[in-house]
């Protein structure tokens, strides 16, 4: 199995601090071996790094919004992982939200920059499906949000994996 702990540090990146619900949802949760991550904002340690549509925020700050919100799915699943990376089988599907302004039509460019990420951390294992949608508006007038499911090696059930 590749070691994706070796990789995240050989890319030299670090992951945020998992944040914890603001609301009535849990971040995470594992159902044998499949791990949903509800999603997540452009946060780092807690605080939103990017707020408003595309089209009024740039290509290149949506794309990096949306590289952030990777990085936080990521992190919740190293969290709900036993603080490993290393058990991921496959990233199986990324869904996106990009709170868009009308007329605007770069949602899959902006998204790039999560697949990517998920592409260079985890390799093959980093492919993916993916669903991208804009939307009106997102929670905390963010730019980007993500949700995912994760294949892990190891199957056990949780409804209360973050604990």
């Amino acid at each position: 199995m590749p070691d994706h702990d070796a990789r995240l540090a050989a890319l030299g990146i670090d992951l945020p601090v998992p944040s914890t619900p603001a609301f009535n949802y849990v971040p995470t949760l594992r159902i044998g071996n499949m791990l949903y991550i509800s999603g997540q904002l452009g946060l780092w340690n807690g605080a939103l790094q990017q707020k408003g549509r595309l089209g009024i925020v740039s290509l290149q700050e949506a794309q990096e919004a949306a590289r952030l919100c990777g990085l936080n799915v990521l992190a919740h699943v190293r969290a709900s992982n036993g603080g490993s990376l290393n058990g991921i089988v496959q990233c199986v599907r990324l869904t996106r939200y990009v709170s868009t302004q009308q007329d605007c039509y770069d949602q899959a460019a902006v998204m790039n920059a999560c697949s990517d990420l998920m592409e260079k951390v985890l390799g093959e294992a980093g492919r993916h499906t993916r669903t991208t949608v804009g939307v009106a508006a997102l929670p905390l007038d963010a730019t980007v949000e993500v949700d995912g499911l994760f294949q892990l090696a190891d199957e056990r059930c949780s409804s209360q994996p973050w604990r």
